[in-house]
């Protein structure tokens, strides 16, 4: 019996991590980071958010459900550039499996590493923050050290680096489904019929289903749409997308909600969270580690804690928003950032973190209820009246 390829990962400081390959043979620069949830993998491998990134499950065993059909997609291919395991699962074992997380790995042309002692890497990374690496498993370059060193130095990185036109539509078109075996006993409980434009950076497939689930009629159109031609499709609000990378040279979505911002009411999520405030006169600047997985959240009127999903490694500044009239509703406990706020003024509000939780808690799904409300009243919720919202959604 032959001996299992072996794979490597090495960090832009000379750090090598050697292990199992599995997935497909390739050699795959990226932003070393790490996901600290449980679940979920195939929603955060088809996640836009991820672009470019080489992603570590600190979660100790992976692949256990294997890979179900396009309804667990966030969108219509992988966007990591690899998949970093402690250890592969040998059995794929769910009713809805359709293929093992190595065939699908292999299908999509990504590599993944497994074998490695996750938590050494996430140490080194808490320490030193997110670092460049090269993640190898083809057996002709997988021994050359120097030369896999040298291809994580001389990356670029994500800094000023425009992703979004790369991972968003082209095209406007309808979204008409819902969550569908996901829906929640809580969910329709106001519908409408609002119309709302998706600007699309990145968007998950689970942010439209939930746009759906609560009434709206889902018109997406593409990042470089302007202003002009989003207002001619007669929304009643817009809706900011997630996505990957830096908000800083997304100029062309800044542009356009500038003109937006006073005409129609404005929600944001994830990247669309920075751009809304980067388009109101605020600035964002890049974490050390990032947040990707759990987080701790609390609302900054009632005290109150919620668990969320996320998936971001640049934030608001809070000072500079505050100066250009925004009011922060919900902060990090874990570091105190930013993690929402609203307009002042304006009928406009964004979160950092994930309501529509793919994969992750439910705590935040009420936001999508909070925009339908902004919609009719022409007021951007407070953090008090957020809670409220939250209190409804959830009553039994």
């Amino acid at each position: 019996m032959s001996a299992a390829p072996i794979a490597k990962l090495v960090l832009e400081d000379g750090s090598v991590f050697t292990g199992v390959a599995f997935g497909a043979s390739a050699v795959n620069v990226g932003e070393v980071v790490f996901h600290t949830s449980c679940f979920g993998y195939q929603e955060i491998l088809t996640d836009p958010s991820y672009k470019q990134q080489l992603v570590a499950m600190t979660y100790t065993q992976i692949g256990n459900y294997g890979i179900v059909d396009q309804t667990d997609n966030e969108s219509d291919r992988l966007h990591v550039q690899g998949l970093i395991v402690k250890e592969l699962s040998p059995i794929s074992s769910n009713f809805r499996s359709i293929e093992t997380l190595d065939d699908y790995l292999k299908r999509y042309n990504i590599p993944g590493l497994a074998g490695i002692d996750t938590r050494t890497l996430v140490r080194k990374l808490r320490v030193r923050g997110i670092m460049k690496g090269v993640l190898c498993t083809d057996q002709k370059l997988v021994r050359d050290d120097a030369e896999l060193v040298k291809r994580a130095t001389s990356w670029t990185g994500l800094v000023g680096v425009d992703l979004v036109d790369i991972v968003g539509s082209k095209k406007v078109y309808a979204w008409n489904e819902n969550k569908g075996e996901w829906a929640l006993p809580t969910d329709n409980r106001h519908p409408t019929n609002f119309h709302v434009v998706v600007i699309d950076c990145g968007v998950k497939r689970s942010i439209l289903g939930n746009l759906v689930q609560s009434g709206f009629r889902v018109t997406v159109v593409p990042a470089k749409t302007a202003a002009e031609e989003i207002l001619a499709l007669s929304p009643d609000g817009v809706f900011v997308s997630n996505g990957p990378g830096d908000p800083a040279p997304i100029h062309y979505v800044q542009a356009a909600l500038r003109k937006i911002i006073g005409k129609k009411p404005i929600f944001g999520i994830g990247l669309g969270h920075q751009l809304l405030a980067l388009a109101m006169g605020a600035g964002t600047y890049k974490l050390k580690l990032g947040h990707r997985g759990g987080q701790a959240v609390q609302n900054v009127a009632t005290r109150k804690v919620e668990m969320t999903s996320q998936s971001h490694g640049f934030v608001v500044d809070i000072a500079s928003l505050k100066v250009c009239g925004g009011e922060p509703t919900h902060m990090n406990l874990n570091d105190h950032t930013l993690e929402g706020f609203r307009h002042a003024v304006e009928p406009a509000f964004a979160v950092q973190y994930h309501p529509e939780a793919s994969p992750g808690p439910h705590d935040g799904v009420y936001l999508f209820d909070c925009f339908s409300e902004m919609i009719r009243t022409g007021k951007a919720p407070t953090a008090a009246q957020m809670n409220e919202a939250q209190k409804r959604r959830n009553a039994v």
